[in-house]
């Protein structure tokens, strides 16, 4: 996603600005080159030789230094950047360029970057700064500007010892921003529903019958069409990893068992344009659930579980299926895994399946990695390498989403 993407990171004089390098360090794995432009006060908290080491370029922090490559840096740097985040961006330099004010380094290059390129400013100081009515009209006039985002601080402990908010966003966060920015809106207009994780079948108060699953794939799903631009409905059984939801596209809504799931799914099919099936959901339930705790009796070796069939939730989207929806479901297969996917896609009236299979390594459950083959009803076939679920959610909407 962010492969060969030039990002310009710009840092101002607070104290979050010692976690800048960790940011440059995962945008550089990823593929970025990355720049840096400062104010002075910034390198009072992070080093300009650590920033300088962690990015591979010198830092644009002095207007009228000699060892500037151009006389005019701030011009060049917004010209060879794809996106710009200013980080922490405090409430000094949130004011100025609010008013269009530059007068060092970094707001130079923000004014002249500003409403040219995708910008991201990640506010951080503390609460009583940002509850400042100044604070507050300067990101209203800055919202107001085109390709423009203004990150929500989270809430915590700050810098003065008192708690509140007014901390940075997480690097995580940041860096979702900025491939948020960079992504294409091709789905812009599209609601997608999403199922994700396992289901959880109540046994008795205590006890349930699961799966694996983490959710990792379908939240990978969920923030690949995020990042396009869909309002993205994520029905959610049992997850174990953070759904990052910056931009507020992301809905969750939680739905433990098999039963439930089917009925959210039913009721939000009609209002969907796209539905990706990627949560792990139990195809049978104790058939009765205790009322209470069961007990083990002395001298008991076995128990009999009676279970029942629950309901299918891609037959049912699929047998209601209207002109335009797009049906998409994944096969987890142990053997016999294509003609077994293949006929759950033609049973279930699917437009797509997405098949993996528990005999590859590195693939499936709780890994951050997957490999793929996409099987389309019209008979093409895409098989995604051994990567990162992220990488992977990319590579199956652009293989569905092709006509």
């Amino acid at each position: 996603m962010l492969k060969g993407k030039h990002i310009l990171i710009g840092i101002s004089g607070g104290i979050a600005a010692y976690k800048i390098p960790e940011l440059i360090r995962s945008l550089v794995k990823e593929g970025a080159e990355v720049r840096v432009t400062s104010s002075r006060h910034a390198l009072e908290f992070v080093t300009e030789l650590t920033l300088q080491t962690v990015s591979g370029h010198s830092v644009y922090s002095d207007v009228f230094a000699a060892i500037n490559e151009h006389s005019t840096e701030h011009i060049s740097l917004p010209e060879w950047c794809d996106a710009m985040i200013v980080a922490p961006a405090t409430a000094n330099v949130l004011a100025k360029t609010a008013s269009g004010i530059a007068d060092d380094a970094l707001t130079t290059t923000i004014c002249s970057c500003v409403a040219r390129k995708p910008m991201i400013f990640a506010p951080a100081m503390n609460d009583k700064m940002w509850e400042n009515p100044a604070t507050q009209q300067a990101i209203r006039t800055i919202l107001g500007w085109e390709n423009v985002c203004v990150l929500e601080p989270a809430e915590g402990l700050l810098a003065c010892g008192t708690s509140g908010k007014g901390r940075m966003p997480e690097i995580e966060e940041l860096q979702e921003a900025l491939e948020y920015a960079l992504t294409p809106k091709t789905m812009a207009g599209q609601r997608v529903l999403i199922t994700a994780g396992g289901t959880q079948e109540k046994m008795d108060p205590v006890r349930f019958i699961s799966n694996y699953s983490t959710g990792k794939m379908g939240i990978a799903l969920a923030h690949a069409c995020a990042r396009r631009g869909a309002d993205v409905s994520l029905v959610c059984g049992s997850v174990s990893v953070p759904i990052r939801n910056p931009f507020g596209s992301i809905r969750r809504i939680d739905a433990l068992s098999a039963q439930t799931m089917h009925e959210t799914c039913i009721k939000l099919w009609a209002n969907t344009d796209m539905a990706i099936l990627c949560a792990a959901v139990a195809d049978f339930a104790p058939a009765e659930i205790a009322e209470e705790k069961i007990k083990k009796t002395a001298g008991q070796t076995t128990y009999t579980l009676q279970l029942a069939t629950t309901p299918d939730i891609a037959r049912s989207l699929g047998s209601t299926k209207q002109p335009g929806q797009l049906l998409v479901g994944f096969a987890l297969e142990t053997q016999n895994e294509k003609e077994n996917a293949l006929l759950k896609m033609e049973r279930k009236q699917m437009d797509a399946i997405v098949l993996n299979s528990l005999r590859d390594n590195g693939a499936g459950f709780g890994t951050d990695t997957n490999r793929v083959t996409i099987l389309k009803s019209d008979g093409s076939v895409t098989e995604l390498p051994l990567q990162s679920k992220a990488v992977i959610a990319d590579g199956i909407l652009e293989a569905i989403c092709q006509n």
